[in-house]
């Protein structure tokens, strides 16, 4: 009975403190639900048979198919690109179409192109010579495509109107579903010095006269048609990249004799255009897993740079199932190549690199290929092709299936610093990370770049830690971990911690988005590490993301899609999290805002003698338990000294009456009471991260799940029951969840130097 007299007495004491609360305050107006923990129906589109509820792909999902023959040249003197080509196009969608939209991406580079001019400017008021000319007196570079013919494939005109950078063409009659139509395009283009006038693809010239050539967006390609928007014909500006369909491709590339040749596919005719040793070389790579094996050696290379073949050699390729197709080719290649194991299969890990690049490239790339495959096809799926390819380009860092350009260049000397090594082995892992998302897990990167560039980033953060645990050696000394730039949620509190006039939501088209490296890059990468690591756990988030990438594979998901999906696999509630990090540009702040200590006494508080006198109680009768702050008025310095039974004499009385000693004895027997308040001047929820340090040395972290704020979005408490004495508190000891302002994460709280103390300091003596 002893016990439900105090449950009661409690109870009254809440009940009463609520409803003077509610009595103080004049009732406001009515407002709609604006809960940080309220569900995304308002953001999300309804699930249908196309793509349901739980982020998979619904019983009516289709998506269509485009099958490419082509024959492709390049003219080594003039650096022009002919090409000829057949698309066949598969309508696999409900829909029946009378059009059909082909991109033209190279007309990005038209002199009179519109994506030239979006951009503001100012004259400068220094200038180098080069940059003034290039700037105010060379005309455009004219890199457009110059289409020559569209038809049937029995030759007859179709009619096209070409708008910027989209191309559309009108069928003899329209495509139902399941229909084929064939067609025809022949176009040349001239190719851009990537190096000095930019560009995902192009040359770069020598100071020997030799090119290298890394080609892509080379030819006319479909546009993606689907159930979300119809045709994808937003124009290509330059920054957002690609949507494409899947489709087979056969492709015979026609270059100087003396190039040697890389690319998206099979290569069919490698006897033809290896020479005898490359042959027993390749033979050899396919069964070397530790060291790369050298097909076409420095020496080798360095013969073909001066020999100027006038004759050409036409190298074929073939792939299945590919969203696009790359190649690249030059003189000045060496080649190395080794299998690395991937599920049941050998998978080859391939560089193509000059001389220029070494010693860095023959140490580092292939390896760094080989590592990527094996970390992304743990996280995810069994990479699927045959090959991947790492292809060193001077400025350049871009994807295509199973082939990429990356740069990284020590000087003309061989040496190299940390940041040249670091740089090229990350970027060689973000590019041939690529070819899992979005090579495969076929996003919309013209309108979601977070969903490749993020993804991505934040796999290539898991793949560098797997690098530098898998190969030591490329560490440089002092480093135990791989240095990644993004990921760690430390990161980027820079950018969130930001000019708010500067920042733009994740869910915003990459093209509108200020500080597109941060936002389509960084943020995303690290809102998903501090998912996995500190929201999740790896578990949980391993499970579920290895379940939308093979969902999604080969197809083509949406951000609500890997919203769903997440969920779905996990139990995991986190509309809260996707709307705070990917809609909103809120930021992590959260603080200690007051921390009140209180011993267990016999002696009656204000608090319970207010009470007592509003009710006409007489205390004595209700054998309470009262908690006196320290420093308070009520506080005697003798409650340090006792237990907390010592200290009450009710306490002592009610745990002899109701427990037996050996009862007792498992009790804990807390002696210091804390009431912890936690405030957050930042707009995003977080679960609160808090280190406890005790008199003895010793600490604890405790984690508070974010769902601690959903009733007050301002500040919460904690009562914390201790038999040991709290001498510090520090939230978010590790730095996991991104938070903008330290300053106030520390009790007592931490004085920092001024300015003027630090510069002191630094020089004093």
């Amino acid at each position: 009975m002893k016990l439900l007299k105090y449950m009661c007495l409690s109870i009254a004491f809440l009940s009463l403190n609520a409803w003077a609360q509610d009595q103080e305050q004049d009732r406001k107006p009515g407002h709609t639900n604006q809960n940080k923990f309220k569900q995304l129906y308002d953001e999300f589109s309804t699930p249908n048979m196309f793509r349901t509820g739980s982020g998979a792909p619904g019983p009516a999902y289709y998506q269509q198919q485009a099958d490419y023959k082509m024959d492709i040249e390049i003219n080594d003197e003039t650096a022009v690109l002919s090409g000829n080509e057949t698309i066949t196009y598969t309508n696999n969608s409900p829909d029946e179409l009378s059009y059909l939209w082909v991109q033209l991406d190279q007309n990005v580079r038209q002199k009179d192109s519109p994506s030239q001019d979006i951009g503001t400017s100012r004259v400068a008021p220094a200038l180098s010579a080069s940059r003034f000319a290039s700037s105010y007196m060379e005309e455009r570079f004219d890199g457009g495509f110059n289409i020559e013919k569209v038809t049937s494939t029995d030759g007859k005109a179709l009619p096209h109107t070409i708008h910027q950078t989209m191309m559309r063409i009108e069928l003899p009659k329209p495509m139902k579903t399941g229909d084929k139509f064939s067609f025809n395009i022949k176009w040349w283009y001239q190719i851009n010095n990537h190096v000095t006038d930019g560009g995902r693809s192009g040359y770069e010239l020598f100071p020997d006269g030799n090119r290298n050539y890394v080609i892509a967006q080379f030819y006319p390609r479909m546009a993606v048609y689907n159930d979300v928007e119809g045709w994808q014909n937003s124009q290509f500006w330059g920054r957002d990249e690609f949507a494409l369909p899947f489709g087979n491709f056969e492709v015979n590339i026609t270059v100087p004799a003396d190039h040697l040749l890389d690319g998206t596919g099979r290569l069919t005719n490698r006897k033809d255009v290896f020479s005898s040793d490359m042959m027993k070389r390749y033979e050899k790579a396919k069964t070397s897993y530790n060291e790369p094996v050298v097909i076409a050696t420095q020496e080798e290379a360095e013969a073909r740079e001066k020999s100027r073949s006038k004759k050409k050699k036409t190298w074929k390729l073939s792939a299945e199932n590919v969203r696009d197709f790359g190649f690249a080719t030059s003189r000045k290649y060496i080649w190395d190549m080794m299998a690395v194991k991937i599920g049941d299969k050998d998978v080859m890990a391939v560089s193509l690199y000059s001389k220029e690049g070494n010693p860095l490239w023959e140490q580092w790339s292939t390896k760094a290929v080989a590592s990527t495959l094996k970390s992304y096809s743990r996280m995810t799926f069994d990479y699927p092709y045959h090959k991947a390819i790492s292809v060193h380009a001077r400025r350049q860092g871009m994807e295509y299936p199973m082939i990429c350009w990356n740069y990284g260049r020590p000087d003309e000397n061989g040496n190299y610093d940390d940041r040249t090594k670091y740089g090229m082995m990350s970027v060689i892992i973000h590019e041939v990370g690529h070819n899992f998302f979005p090579m495969i897990v076929n996003s919309d990167e013209r309108q979601w770049t977070w969903m490749d560039e993020g993804l991505n980033t934040f796999m290539q953060y898991v793949a560098e830690q797997d690098f530098g645990e898998w190969y030591p050696d490329a560490l440089s000394p002092g480093d135990e971990t791989y240095p990644s730039r993004r990921g760690p949620a430390k990161n980027i509190v820079r950018y969130m911690g930001g000019n708010q006039d500067y920042i733009s939501p994740i869910m915003t088209k990459g093209l509108n988005v200020y500080q597109f490296g941060n936002n389509a890059y960084g943020k995303p990468a690290t809102a998903l590490n501090i998912l996995r690591e500190t929201v999740m756990g790896r578990e949980l988030f391993d499970y579920a993301f290895k379940e939308y990438a093979q969902r999604w594979m080969f197809k083509h998901p949406t951000p609500e899609d890997f919203f769903r999906t997440m969920e779905d696999a996990s139990a995991f509630d986190l509309d809260w999290y996707w709307r705070g990090w990917f809609y909103t540009t809120d930021w992590v702040d959260i603080g200690l805002k007051d921390v009140k200590k209180y011993y267990v006494s016999s002696i009656p508080n204000q608090y319970a003698k207010n009470y007592a006198e509003s009710r006409s109680l007489n205390l004595d009768d209700l054998d309470l338990v009262y908690l006196t702050e320290e420093g308070s008025e009520e506080f005697d310095e003798k409650l340090r000294q006792g237990t907390s039974e010592d200290n009450s004499p009710t306490l002592k009385a009610y745990l002899l009456d109701n427990f037996t000693a050996e009862e007792r004895q498992k009790m804990q027997q807390p002696k210091y009471f804390y009431d912890i308040t936690f405030e957050k001047p930042g707009g995003l929820v977080m679960p609160i991260i808090v280190e406890y340090t005790y008199a003895d040395g010793t600490s604890k972290t405790e984690t508070y799940p974010a769902q601690i704020w959903r009733y007050n979005d301002n500040e919460v408490t904690k009562a914390i029951a201790s038999e040991k004495e709290i001498v510090s508190i520090t939230i978010d000891p590790k730095q996991e969840t991104a938070d903008i302002d330290t300053t106030n994460n520390s009790w007592p709280k931490e004085v920092e130097d001024s300015e003027f103390d630090k510069f002191k300091n630094k020089v004093k003596g």
